[in-house]
């Protein structure tokens, strides 16, 4: 006898015979059908790991009508937003031990097709599409796989869109300084185009008014960089002297405020109180004083769009569409509180 020769591979007939029921049987038991006692599907796992046999992946997604892999397709993978949802999303995926394919479209519309081409040629189970931005971006249309939209929403309110609550987010940044004892608030904010400077502004006002308060001076818009908070902090301290609290539409933003402050000699947080947004912690950990910030919980939002999209593939439908805000979360430094 050749001892070098390798024994084959435990097969389904085997496991049959060991548990003593048919093939058919046996294979119902593996692949999770309901129509196996459950005695009887113990027995047939049982002799299937007594004999180290493992079931063939592509012929029991053939059975269970599933292939356990899942497409998340992106606009701008390198951007600071998507790589936060697509680690959330790929964690919960992880836990659910289903595969991803994720593809980068680089915000060109015919390279999402091909990798939506693509992805059904590969037969994913669901996708998540993952959006550069909080504005509404085109629906892909009807496809024979569910889809979940994760930060930008889908023009479609038949499609189901997960994106962080922006108004909510500009009321939470607002009350805290108004908290803080702050009462006279200015906004700098970057470009006007995007949804979510607009929204945020929109929930700074509106937490203003129920407070019985009013915005210093209209809300400053430009550029979403530190250049901007600087120049801008410079022309609302000429035109508002007597500013005590500051909100900027982003942590860069923030940043050049900060700078701006500290220059004209204001102290922060005592005389001036200033908050930010997004809680890049690269730069709200860095800053001098360390930066409040709003923080959208985009990773707890890629987890969640995984969830809804795990839901779609067990039910084959969509529940719930529309676009769904979710919330957003206040993390104090001392921008706004003196640190002890």
């Amino acid at each position: 006898m050749n001892k070098n020769k390798r024994s084959s591979a435990p097969t389904l007939s085997q496991v049959a015979e060991l548990a003593g029921v048919s093939i058919a049987t046996a294979s119902k038991a593996i692949n999770g059908r309901d129509d196996v006692a459950e005695a009887t599907r113990a027995r047939v796992l049982e002799a299937a790991e007594n004999i180290g046999f493992t079931p063939n992946e592509v012929a029991r997604s053939l059975l269970n009508g599933s292939t356990g892999t899942v497409g998340v397709l992106t606009s701008d993978l390198e951007g600071r937003f998507v790589l936060p949802i697509v680690m959330g999303a790929e964690d919960a995926f992880g836990a659910g031990k289903v595969s991803v394919f994720l593809c980068d479209a680089r915000g060109d519309a015919i390279r999402e097709q091909y990798h939506l081409k693509a992805l059904l040629n590969r037969r994913v189970d669901g996708i998540i599409v993952v959006g550069a931005s909080t504005d509404q971006r085109p629906s892909i249309g009807n496809l024979p796989v569910p889809v979940v939209y994760a930060y930008g929403p889908s023009d479609d309110p038949s499609d189901i869109s997960l994106t962080p609550d922006n108004v909510a987010g500009g009321k939470l940044a607002a009350e805290h300084l108004i908290s803080c004892g702050r009462t006279r608030i200015a906004h700098i904010s970057g470009d006007p185009t995007y949804a979510a400077a607009q929204d945020r502004t929109l929930g700074i006002r509106q937490a203003l008014e129920e407070h019985g308060l009013e915005l210093q001076g209209k809300t400053m818009f430009s550029q979403w960089s530190e250049r901007w908070g600087r120049d801008a902090t410079h022309v609302l301290l000429e035109r508002h002297p007597e500013i005590d609290g500051i909100v900027a539409g982003s942590d860069q933003i923030a940043r050049g405020v900060l700078d701006t402050l500290r220059g004209l000699g204001r102290k922060v947080p005592d005389d001036v109180a200033v908050i930010g947004y997004d809680n890049w912690e690269i730069l709200a950990t860095n800053s001098r004083p360390e930066l409040t910030s709003v923080d959208a919980n985009l990773q707890q939002l890629g987890r969640e769009a995984a969830r809804c999209l795990f839901q779609a593939m067990g039910d084959d439908e969509l529940t719930n569409p529309g676009t769904h805000h979710l919330p957003v979360r206040l993390v104090i430094r001392g921008s706004t509180i003196r640190e002890s």
